[in-house]
């Protein structure tokens, strides 16, 4: 799959002014990424790869901690004052929107985040990462410090040629929504604290 950089502008948020990045993939899909200060240069960036969560991004649905991660992820590099954030449009864990709904569903019956994408036909996990690589190179960053919990990510990323330096721990606070989810996510994926 190859991916374009498109178009960038100012994004101005609550926690500085970034630089937004518009992305267009071969099979149409959108992607952007959010970078702030100089990320070309040898010295490590600090970087989350995040994958679209509308439900937690937007509608700051309490299920998941995707939103207060992104939000988290979005603070630390402002008071860094250098980093970047990929957006990637992989809803659902890679099942989309109106599956992930479905899955919500089967969790609302007792099953777990895991369970309800394997009734439902898909793996727990369908995320590709290789977009993220060529995203990286084309925005010139060379090395990253890696926000992430989820050594599937890190595996992955590292597999299709990313150079992390390090992985940074990247916990938000749990509510009680979201407990049965995080203890689901490192009982059966192995995410790290």
């Amino acid at each position: 799959m190859t991916i374009k950089l498109v178009t960038s502008t100012v994004l101005p948020t609550p926690f500085a002014e970034f630089r937004l990045h518009g992305f267009l993939a071969d099979n149409g899909k959108e992607h952007v990424a959010l970078t702030l200060g100089d990320i070309t240069t040898s010295e490590p960036v600090l970087a989350r790869v995040h994958s679209e969560c509308l439900t937690g991004d937007a509608l700051f649905s309490l299920r998941c901690d995707c939103g207060p991660q992104l939000e988290s992820a979005m603070r630390k590099i402002a008071d860094l004052g250098r980093g970047c954030i990929l957006y990637l449009r992989q809803e659902g864990r890679g099942i989309g929107l109106i599956n992930k709904i479905r899955a919500y569903a089967e969790q609302d019956k007792g099953l777990d985040t895991v369970e309800a994408n394997e009734i439902l036909g898909f793996l727990p996990d369908m995320r590709e990462y290789d977009i993220a690589a060529k995203m990286f190179e084309q925005l010139g960053v060379q090395q990253i410090r890696l926000l992430t919990n989820n050594p599937r990510k890190l595996k992955a990323l590292t597999d299709v040629g990313v150079n992390i330096l390090e992985r940074v721990q990247h916990r938000v606070k749990t509510t009680a929504h979201s407990h049965r989810y995080l203890a689901t996510k490192a009982a059966k994926m192995g995410h790290m604290e």
